[in-house]
């Protein structure tokens, strides 16, 4: 069995991973941008290449004999490499280009679910001109704003958040209009959570809850990143996380999944991202992303149980009914050291050293956005090292990571201490708890 993946990042890395430990022992190909020297260890053959060049990579497919293949980033599903790899008669986890834009155009993504009836949308509405969007802020009073297009999860500006006021809203929507349509939405208040899902076109099966931490800075402050690090608990439910409120999210996901082939002509086939946010009228839809989040893969393709390539199949061959998509019942914690500056004045092209085994029996050390070169591992300037940390219990989970970024990894690189700990995970609780009560 031959199997092709397709990125180079933390969330490739642990797709990596999961498929090194299939008994069917599979040979792995890589395509990626930049030398991931996780991947590569693993890899059997590996193409240093674009990642969105469709035809190329097809090429390199059908040369290479894959017998599936697995699209990690929203580049190359935008860009149309599943379409081309299913041309050339390779079955991929990854959706086609039409069913991506669920990500890739967030206008198309809100459209799509109110047209169909799905639950979870906000009042929103798209704007390519100025003054009638700031009418509509005026007239919601308190907005997120979000280009409509991909953002690599650093577009999205809030008010109370990153926007203090009308005014900060009214000057982002110009901004982002220099350059894209904007979507503007009412904002929901509450805590966010993801539920992601493995889709063959009907059925789901779905990964447990996570709670990724988006801001640069411990306390949830500085500028949005693609993501500091984020926690699961032991089993499906994060803490603050009603089962009633988990059933709502997973049909939320199971109906826009049942939409896809009459709206598109296509089945999605792939990794369905829902960010929600759990609100006092329940869980809120904030945005769908058409693969696994990074660093939430991290977290839960370490604790996948199953066999990744038995669960390719049943993707690819719209089978997930008949296998059973296990997950270890631990908690993890994971988090990015990042270089120093990130992310706006990122240092690049810095040493990382790393001490130790990638892996033990309650660790997991994931590289990111880093590259090898003269067998030293360098800094690109994005976050470079994912550690995720077991336990029984959150706070176990982040001890182990904790104690692995303070002992082990040395470099020009900063993370967040605060991922994980009781207190971060205590305040979500009372959050939730104090939004209930307004009911």
């Amino acid at each position: 069995m031959k199997i092709l993946l397709v990125g180079g990042g933390g969330r490739e890395h642990a797709i990596a991973y999961s498929l090194s430990k299939s008994p069917q022992k599979p040979l792995l190909y890589s395509v990626m941008s930049k030398k991931n020297p996780g991947i590569f260890s693993l890899a059997t053959e590996v193409l240093l290449s674009d990642e969105k060049d469709a035809p190329k990579i097809a090429a390199f497919a059908r040369e290479s004999g894959i017998d599936m293949a697995f699209i990690g980033p929203e580049a190359p599903l935008s860009a149309g490499v599943s379409d081309a790899l299913w041309a050339a008669g390779i079955p991929t986890v990854g959706p086609k280009k039409n069913c991506a834009k669920i990500e890739t155009d967030k206008a198309w993504a809100r459209k799509f679910i109110e047209k169909w009836g799905i639950d979870g949308n906000p009042k929103y509405a798209v704007f390519s001109t100025y003054e009638p969007a700031a009418d509509f802020i005026d007239q919601l009073g308190d907005v997120a704003v979000k280009p409509a297009g991909l953002t690599g999860g650093k577009g999205v500006k809030v008010m109370g958040d990153q926007l203090p006021d009308i005014a900060a809203a009214k000057e982002y929507t110009k901004e982002v209009l220099k350059s894209d349509s904007v979507v503007i939405e009412e904002r929901f208040i509450g805590e966010e959570f993801t539920l992601q899902a493995f889709v063959d076109g009907k059925h789901l099966a779905f990964c447990p809850t996570a709670q990724d931490h988006k801001r640069a800075y411990e306390g949830d402050l500085g500028p949005n990143t693609g993501g500091m690090g984020a926690y699961t608990d032991a089993g499906k439910l994060l803490p603050f996380l009603l089962p009633a409120e988990y059933e709502t999210a997973k049909k939320i996901m199971q109906d826009t999944v049942n939409c896809f082939s009459k709206e598109t002509g296509e089945e999605y086939k792939g990794i369905l991202y829902g960010q929600f946010i759990l609100t006092k009228a329940g869980p809120k839809l904030i945005e769908y992303n058409a693969r696994f989040g990074d660093p939430e893969a991290m977290n839960v393709l370490s604790l996948l149980e199953s066999d990744m390539v038995e669960v390719m199949k049943a993707v690819v061959s719209g089978t997930l009914d008949r296998i059973s998509v296990r997950f270890a019942e631990k908690a993890t914690v994971c988090k990015y050291a990042v270089p120093t500056g990130y992310p706006d004045n990122p240092v690049s092209d810095s040493e990382i050293v790393i001490e130790g085994a990638q892996k033990t029996d309650n660790s997991i050390i994931y590289y990111s956005s880093v590259y090898e070169k003269d067998g030293k591992i360098l800094t690109t300037g994005s976050r470079a090292i994912g550690v995720v940390g077991f336990g029984n219990s959150i706070e176990d989970a982040e001890k182990v990571s904790q104690s692995i970024l303070d002992k082990r990894i040395q470099g020009a690189l900063f993370f967040r201490k605060d991922i994980g700990t009781p207190a971060l995970v205590q305040k979500r609780i009372d959050h939730m708890n104090e939004i209930r009560k307004k009911i």
